[in-house]
């Protein structure tokens, strides 16, 4: 098979048929990895668009959340219990990098099996698309990135080695997490429209766009520039904006935070065909609204955006209704969705 560059801009993704003699160490470390959006050879349904969309429950996104979230800080709760010290910072960062892996990691497969027994959004008309055969290097970069950045900057700005997991306030983290998504967002909906809408700014976005049926590896392939954003700038805003509001957003508060928005932003682009809402305490209200986010409409986003778009959110759709940005569903209008038999997030 022939390994000849394609344009930068393809989206042509034959690397996992070619000869693994012809792979670099990118392609074998996402080999390693394991965390396809589907298996090779291995079949996946395809409906219709009138075909009934599966419901999943807010309750069984929280819980898969809440599990993988607890779990290590249980562990670090109970090494300082056991040796009477709690993780210095280095420390504390290489636990939580690897934590944030492992639940990256342990969701990419959820999902993959999930496409496998519903299927993908649009799959009448397109497969999903896979990580580039030009955009290994920069997939698998930009996932990296966001594993190392991400936990970094949550260490650095806010780990206090005198403060085990007991501390967390718990009082606080319904309305943190609640806020955290819906602030996000605004953040979030601003810096996206505007890098749609100013001439100068879209060259960094289109790259991102690339993808009209994405897949959640290429939930952050974009230019360096705005890698920066998604991974940094906007997470930072949102905490400063957080603190600024006094809430205590401590170490572990912010971490179960990050965890609500990376679940949301891997699922986000997964284009699963189920009708499934970003996990947030609040979710129930913003439905009362036609506010709340769910999968189909960030891939809408990319299916039909170029330019001037909709669909801005990543974790709601508050600022969407607020500012007339909003688009109808296809799969996922509310007469089609099969909320009679609710489907759940698997915790294994």
């Amino acid at each position: 098979m022939s390994t000849q560059p394609n344009s930068k801009d393809s989206m042509k993704s034959t690397w996992r048929r070619w000869d693994r003699s012809q792979w670099t160490i990118s392609h074998k470390i996402l080999e390693h990895a394991n965390v396809y959006h589907v298996d090779l050879d291995r079949e996946v349904p395809v409906h219709s668009k009138q075909d009934k969309v599966p419901y999943v429950s807010d309750w069984s996104l929280h819980r898969w959340i809440i599990i993988h979230a607890a779990i290590p800080l249980l562990l670090h709760q109970l090494y300082t219990y056991v040796t009477g010290h709690n993780f210095g910072p280095i420390i504390a960062f290489f636990y939580y990098y690897y934590v944030s892996r492992v639940f990256t990691s342990r969701e990419l497969r959820n999902l993959r099996e999930l496409g496998h027994k519903y299927g993908f959004l649009d799959g009448d008309k397109h497969e999903r698309d896979g990580v580039p055969d030009v955009g290994v290097s920069k997939a698998l970069t930009s996932v990296m990135l966001a594993g190392l950045l991400r936990p970094l900057m949550t260490v650095y700005l806010t780990y206090n080695a005198k403060e085990a997991p007991a501390s967390l306030d718990w009082r606080w983290l319904p309305l943190e997490v609640s806020l955290y998504g819906i602030i996000l967002d605004f953040w979030f909906y601003w810096y996206h429209r505007i890098m749609h809408d100013v001439n100068g700014l879209w060259k960094y976005h289109r790259t991102h766009h690339l993808t009209k049926h994405p897949n959640p590896l290429l939930t952050i392939y974009a230019d360096s520039e705005q890698e920066f954003f998604d991974i940094a700038g906007i997470p930072l805003m949102t905490y400063f904006a957080m603190k600024f509001m006094g809430l205590p957003m401590g170490f572990y508060e912010w971490h179960i935070c990050q965890m609500y928005v990376l679940f949301a932003e891997l699922a986000g682009h997964s284009g699963l065909r189920l009708h499934a809402s970003p996990p947030n305490p609040l979710t129930w209200l913003m439905r009362m609204f036609d506010a709340e986010l769910v999968i189909e409409d960030h891939d809408l986003h990319h299916r039909k955006g170029w330019r001037k778009s909709h669909n801005y959110g990543k974790q709601t759709r508050v600022w969407d209704r607020v500012f007339g940005t909003c688009s109808d569903r296809i799969e996922s209008a509310d007469a089609n969705v099969d909320y009679d038999n609710p489907v759940g997030m698997p915790i294994f």
